[in-house]
């Protein structure tokens, strides 16, 4: 590369990791309100939520790792792929930490509590989390990495999830369908479940 260029992606890499700074201090909040309410509420769909959030630091720390060693050109494929893997494991095991607790709950009928405070981070995150992703990936295209491409699916995944958790919540809090909310996180888990097999496949396009 030319010294032109190389400047121009090292101003990208520091954009990226300028996000993912955001996105880690975004994750500890909602991490904390939503394991918090879950577990006061009795709510899985929260406390997964909150669990979510938790994985998805573990994933901001690996791409902080794989853009901190954006330098090192020759070794930079082989720190992509296997930072791609870590996040596929990561969400691979929420997916399955969910489906098994929202199954129990639904077997044992553990009616949980309403939780406000998690109708409150759910509809933020909603809001938050689309232009995280989004700008990722506008990131991640330029410098082609697949790894940051997986984190910014994190980040659509949050918002999905944010969704399904609200719609749950709200269910039980005015309607009082207690089972809303184990059915909402039993939804998210084909949506988490498929990006993280894409993501140990090495399947992520950097489009």
């Amino acid at each position: 590369m030319n010294a032109l260029t190389e400047n121009y992606r090292e101003r990208l890499v520091r954009r990226g990791l300028r996000l993912e700074y955001l996105t880690l201090g975004w994750n500890l909040l909602e991490a904390a309100i939503a394991v918090g309410a879950g577990v006061v509420s009795g709510s899985i769909a929260l406390v997964g939520f909150g669990v979510d959030s938790a994985i998805e630091m573990s994933s901001g720390a690996i791409l902080l790792w794989r853009l901190a060693s954006d330098r090192e050109e020759s070794s930079r494929e082989r720190i992509e792929a296997r930072a791609l893997k870590l996040v596929g494991a990561s969400l691979v095991a929420l997916a399955v930490y969910v489906a098994a607790e929202a199954a129990k709950t639904l077997i044992e009928r553990e009616a949980p509590h309403p939780s406000y405070a998690g109708i409150a981070i759910a509809a933020v995150a909603l809001a938050v989390m689309p232009l995280l992703a989004r700008a990722k990936r506008r990131v991640a295209a330029q410098i082609e990495s697949r790894a940051l491409v997986a984190d910014s699916r994190q980040s659509d995944i949050c918002a999905w999830l944010s969704a399904i958790l609200l719609a749950g919540l709200a269910l039980h809090a005015w309607l009082g369908w207690w089972w809303s909310d184990p059915v909402a996180a039993l939804l998210m888990v084909p949506i988490i479940a498929k990006e993280g097999i894409e993501a140990l496949r090495g399947h992520h396009s950097c489009e």
